[in-house]
């Protein structure tokens, strides 16, 4: 078994041990992965420019062989990272591109509002899975469509998951694992 360099991207408000994470890592640990949840400024600071400037020194973990999660705001920064670094897979849990809506999209403009190199994104990563849900209360399941369209996948749609936060009951995410141990490392 190859040790893999997972890496859990939070969302806006978020943090390296809310929602799943800490399950999740606990998880992928016990199968001998190395794992890095990097703390991200936000909602204060929170720009593309700022976070680049946070994962700077997790950058040279990032691999051919890595994996790569990312959370709602955390999806739309791992685009922004994978148009220049291969992985091996990357999970996409209630991500989006472009507008949410007024009361978000001050937050998210550097990250989200801007044309991707959807070629390079797909040919940095061999494979994609995208997580969401039918009744998230932030992003759409039309922005879900959106991306998996650019990326040339189908959804892996989960009924009743709201956002995938612990306010939506998700401390812990078996598909996720099961999809990850059973396919990727």
């Amino acid at each position: 078994m190859i040790m893999r360099n997972i890496f859990f991207i939070h969302g806006v408000n978020g943090n390296s041990r809310e929602n799943w994470f800490p399950w999740l890592k606990e998880k992928l640990e016990a199968e001998g992965n190395r794992i890095f949840i990097p703390q991200f400024p936000t909602p204060k600071g929170q720009t593309l420019k700022n976070w680049l400037k946070a994962f700077e020194p997790y950058e040279k973990y990032l691999n051919e062989n890595s994996i790569v999660i990312g959370h709602s705001l955390g999806v739309t920064f791992l685009l922004n990272i994978l148009e220049k670094h291969k992985v091996r897979a990357a999970f996409f849990v209630a991500g989006f591109t472009g507008h949410l809506g007024k009361q978000f999209d001050d937050g998210i403009k550097t990250f989200a509002q801007r044309k991707f190199n959807w070629d390079a994104i797909r040919s940095n990563a061999k494979h994609y899975v995208i997580f969401h849900s039918d009744n998230d209360p932030y992003v759409k399941l039309k922005k879900a469509e959106e991306l998996a369209k650019n990326l040339g996948i189908k959804i892996c749609l989960i009924k009743n998951a709201g956002h995938f936060n612990e306010a939506s009951g998700y401390t812990r995410f078996e598909k996720l694992f099961k999809k990850i141990k059973y396919g990727y490392l």
